[in-house]
């Protein structure tokens, strides 16, 4: 037979020196990541843009006449907003479209992992644009139930038609005509245009940003199986890992007990006396020939079993 020791062992230290992984696209796929990173930034942003607009617009209803200041943050913070969420937006059409071209690289790693970052994101997109028009939609059926209040007051009954009706006008000079006649307070009528005002920005601001908002909810409509399926698979990983945690929580505790049980005997044997003192206070054993009593020797639990000594055996008990 053929000695193929040394030819495994020359293919072993070739395989050792070229090992390579393939890695596809990697300059595309680091760029694909530091878009992504730029959307979930801008997403970020939003988020954090949406709680202090929800601050902004509790300091503005509570009081009669807000500060020029707070609706000039307001006004700040709603452009933020706006600016995020157009880089999003914008990040997103341009990946679904890449995605949409490469239709040869569909079965591809790159392209399943692009895809799953791309939905996920979408649907935070759409999350977080959703609770900034829920704020924007609270806001404004708070100030319009201040305007009816304040109209109530005057004694200028409006059914909710009719002011919707007013309010769609965008003119404060023509909203306010039909309630001067009233004998309404200067203080009054301050309010109402002040409302007024904040509900005809705050429309602006939803239109502006209402076709984006559409757009992607669109998409992630689309991609609701994908969503779906991406959070299943993220539900049991956690699954696994709460799993795995437990289990490795029982190994610990029964490596513990067994541990307990190993050294348990150990205890006892410290209880036992030593034998040796014993053993040598009993003298040398008899051997079974016709050795002289001077050859004995002492035999010490140290030694083996059985004490060996030319062919003489010794039994110890």
């Amino acid at each position: 037979m053929k000695d193929r020791l040394e030819q495994l062992k020359a293919k072993s230290d070739v395989a050792a020196d070229d090992v390579e992984i393939p890695v596809e696209n990697q300059a595309f796929m680091d760029d694909f990541f530091a878009q992504i990173e730029e959307i979930r930034s801008s997403i970020d942003k939003i988020d954090e843009s949406v709680a202090q607009a929800k601050k902004l617009y509790s300091t503005i209803l509570s009081a009669p006449t807000p500060e020029q200041k707070t609706q000039d943050d307001l006004e700040a913070v709603t452009n933020d907003i706006k600016k995020a969420a157009g880089t999003a937006r914008n990040k997103l059409k341009s990946i679904e479209k890449q995605l949409e071209t490469n239709t040869e690289e569909r079965s591809s790693a790159d392209t399943r992992i692009r895809k799953s970052q791309h939905a996920i994101l979408a649907k935070k997109f759409v999350e977080v644009m959703t609770k900034y028009n829920e704020a924007q939609t609270d806001f404004r059926d708070k100030s319009k139930g201040r305007i009816a209040r304040q109209l109530e007051i005057t004694g200028k009954t409006t059914t909710d038609e009719e002011l919707e009706e007013m309010l769609e006008g965008g003119n404060a000079a023509v909203f306010t005509a039909g309630i001067m006649e009233s004998g309404i307070s200067k203080q009054a009528l301050n309010e109402i245009e002040a409302r007024h005002k904040d509900i005809v920005r705050l429309e602006s601001s939803i239109k502006e940003l209402h076709d984006m908002f559409v757009d992607i909810a669109m998409l992630v409509e689309n991609q609701g199986g994908m969503i779906d399926k991406i959070e299943s698979n993220m539900d049991q990983s956690v699954g696994f890992v709460e799993r795995a945690v437990a289990d490795t929580k029982k190994a610990a505790k029964f490596q513990q007990e067994a541990r307990r049980v190993i050294e348990w005997p150990s205890t006892f044997r410290s209880m036992i006396p030593d034998p040796r003192p014993i053993i040598y206070h009993l003298g040398p054993y008899r051997r079974r020939d016709t050795l002289a009593s001077s050859q004995m020797a002492p035999c010490y639990p140290e030694s083996t079993a059985l004490y060996r000594e030319k062919g003489a055996i010794w039994d110890i008990p």
